[in-house]
């Protein structure tokens, strides 16, 4: 006992005498190659237990104000994988290959003892499949709670939640329990711009304030490394070039030191200095951005050099290389030729010859050839205004209707507009889609008429009922992905769009079930990972998904459960489709395929036989074309996609996530502001002109 109290002060003394010398890397790995199970075990012998980043190396600086490190890489690449093996996660073999010199060293002994433990010192904060403010705060209890003026004991604050006040009955237990110094509170309130919304209930929080309280409530844990997976996932471009800055801040002072994880369509923050790319659950690059990105535009410019790394296709590399600095985000030096990579014609009007017409990725022209056809009303407001005693959080504004000036929103929503709803976060978008599907209170008294009458009876006219509204709403999005059961199978989560609520009895009859089971075969590999059927080539499409009724959503992956979800609000082919967030979470080709999906159902498909020569011809490069499906041309189609007696409202932040039909669009004002909404309309998809989504941000 006494020879090993000798060795352990021996290794402490090394490193007191290490770290007097040069600090050492907070994370070192050397030719570690992890697991989730032990090889040896049981479990590693019954479950699926793949190597994970095989003889991966790696060294994070503890001290560096010029070294900054970004993950990038596909939802599917092993991100969130890769932050969990640099916090302590999954297990290393050799175990000496992973180690945390740093926090082994006298500097951090003198700070703090518990620091010296990497589940102490290293968090991760995740934003892709964690809802809300993850555990350490209550979920409200059904859709309409956020909503509602009266404060129930559980309607913790924001001050509550940063504080670690969010139990009923607190343990008083003071080796669990930890006061927040108040100057380090003061601090991080005022650098996140958390001022405003100390008082206000966690459940009211926005997608960008909710972001916000997460990171600071893991600034006041006090860690020596944060890990950031996906923080820019929701948040509109103003927010994105605040929170960046208030970031840099932080890594500059190594208080803590972050690692950010970002998806290939996110702007990457200019003080970034050193990215690892990921690709096929490989590291496929680890080193400095600029090189990075020298090698990006040499591939773009020529794709037959060897990079001696996976590239993915060449269509694919619009969405990589932007930079996100505090006046804007910037278009990377290079760019993919638009006209190499967008769509070859298809035949519009059979009344027409074909003609070289140019398509977004979801099949829409890129000018717009002929007006839709817009029918009646379905979604009438006239000077709607919210307000919770003297606060207004939506319509503090007067609008011009008609030539006269107007208090409040007043917004028509027709059968065949595809509308956009755009804004900063906080600005009111989620408020307006709770008024639209009758979750609001507020929505009784008024003056908002959905599908032709309002919530209360008329004179000669009764009221519309909850249940007739939503059984006429399509509706997905982060509040829906929060409250929906997790215990329900994935074929009932697509039925539950028959029912009148998440645990109802679904109302279905043939033509519900053969536009389920369509919906599951063409989604089949998406949702069923490893043994999907190529439904899409037209094979299968007389089998029935039974293994559908086998899975449950809540053992699905983030970007399966977005899929499910957003085959939810459409299958049944309703009179609106609300997608609010719908495709965040994605991979680009998942997300293209739901795209193509939304527009045409199951009578058009991606086809990559297409060759496209590259700038110099010295290499072709295949580009996805669309392509009538094989179920088209056998008549075997249950969903045919968006009709014209159909409203399709969107909100998103991302503009390659906003479908190709969006032609009406409203900016909302920053909340508090006075200013008015803003209206416009498109000529032509977001994708065929960036210059509109610019327009639309009044950018």
């Amino acid at each position: 006992m006494r020879f090993q109290t000798v060795r352990l002060r021996s290794r402490f003394q090394a490193y007191r005498k290490y770290a007097t010398s040069s600090r050492p890397p907070i994370v070192r790995i050397t030719n570690g190659t992890f697991y989730r199970h032990h090889p040896n075990s049981h479990l590693g012998g019954t479950a699926p237990n793949p190597p994970l980043f095989p003889e991966l190396s790696f060294e994070l600086p503890s001290f560096s104000s010029k070294e900054h490190w970004a993950i990038i890489g596909p939802s599917s690449s092993g991100k969130t994988t890769l932050l969990q093996i640099l916090g302590g996660k999954h297990i290393s073999i050799p175990a000496s290959a992973r180690s945390w010199p740093y926090l082994e060293s006298a500097e951090i002994e003198d700070k703090d003892h518990a620091l010296r433990d990497p589940a102490r010192a290293i968090k991760r904060v995740g934003f892709d499949g964690e809802q809300g403010l993850g555990g350490q705060a209550p979920q409200s209890a059904y859709l309409s709670a956020r909503y509602e003026s009266r404060r129930e004991d559980t309607d913790f604050s924001v001050l509550d939640y940063l504080q670690g006040n969010t139990e009923l009955n607190p343990s008083h237990d003071p080796v669990v329990e930890r006061q927040v110094d108040t100057s380090s509170l003061e601090r991080v309130i005022e650098d996140l711009r958390l001022g405003e919304l100390v008082d206000m209930p966690v459940s009211n929080l926005s997608n960008g304030q909710t972001r916000r309280a997460r990171i600071a409530r893991a600034l006041l844990g006090r860690p020596e490394l944060l890990l950031l997976d996906e923080p820019f996932m929701g948040l509109d471009p103003p927010t994105l070039t605040t929170l960046s800055p208030m970031l840099r801040i932080l890594a500059e002072k190594n208080e803590p030191r972050l690692v950010l994880a970002l998806r290939p369509q996110d702007p990457i923050p200019d003080w970034i200095t050193h990215l690892m790319y990921l690709n096929g659950s490989k590291v496929q690059f680890s080193g400095q951005k600029a090189e990075f990105l020298r090698r990006l535009g040499t591939y773009v410019e020529n794709p037959k050099v060897s990079l001696s790394m996976e590239m993915p296709p060449l269509h694919q590399l619009k969405e990589i290389g932007r930079s996100l600095t505090e006046n804007g985000i910037l278009e990377p030096l290079w760019t993919v030729d638009v006209n190499s990579t967008a769509q070859k014609p298809i035949t519009l009007n059979q009344s027409k010859p074909k003609s070289s017409i140019l398509l977004s990725r979801d099949g829409y022209p890129m000018e717009d050839l002929e007006p839709a056809e817009i029918g009646e009303p379905l979604i009438e407001m006239e000077g709607a205004k919210i307000s919770y005693g003297s606060k207004i959080v939506l319509g503090n504004w007067r609008q011009e209707v008609d030539g006269q000036a107007q208090d409040g929103l007043w917004w028509n929503v027709r059968r065949g507009e595809r509308w956009g709803v755009f804004g900063p976060n906080g600005s009111g978008k989620t408020t307006i889609l709770s008024l639209i599907c009758s979750d609001h209170p507020q929505t009784y008294s008024l003056p908002i008429r959905l599908f032709g009458r309002s919530r209360l009876p008329e004179p000669g006219k009764p009221g519309i009922s909850i249940f007739d509204i939503q059984s006429r709403i399509g509706h997905s999005s982060p509040e829906i992905h929060n409250h929906i059961p997790r215990s329900l199978t994935l074929r009932q989560v697509l039925e539950n769009a028959w029912s009148d609520t998440f645990r109802g009895v679904p109302k279905l009859d043939k033509t519900a079930s053969q536009r389920i089971n369509a919906c599951l075969r063409w989604f089949e590999r998406d949702l069923r990972p490893g043994v999907g059927a190529d439904i899409e080539g037209g094979l299968g499409f007389e089998a029935h998904p039974d293994w559908a009724s086998d899975i449950l959503f809540g053992g699905l992956p983030f970007s399966a459960q977005r899929i499910a979800l957003f085959l939810r609000a459409v299958v049944k082919q309703p009179d609106i489709v609300v997608l609010d967030e719908a495709f965040s979470g994605m991979d680009e080709d998942v997300r293209d395929r739901c795209l193509l999906f939304l527009a045409h159902g199951e009578t058009k498909r991606y086809s990559h036989s297409s060759r496209v020569q590259s700038k110099d011809g010295t290499k072709d490069q295949y580009t996805p074309t669309i392509v009538e499906s094989e179920i088209s041309k056998l008549g075997k189609v249950w969903v045919s996609g968006l009709t014209k007696d159909q409203a399709l409202i969107c909100i998103s932040h991302v503009r390659e996530e906003i479908p190709g039909s969006i032609r009406e669009w409203i900016c909302l004002p920053e909340a508090n502001t006075g200013k008015s909404a803003r209206f416009g309309r498109l000529n032509g998809p977001i994708e065929g002109d960036y210059g509109r989504w610019n327009d639309i941000w009044g950018v």
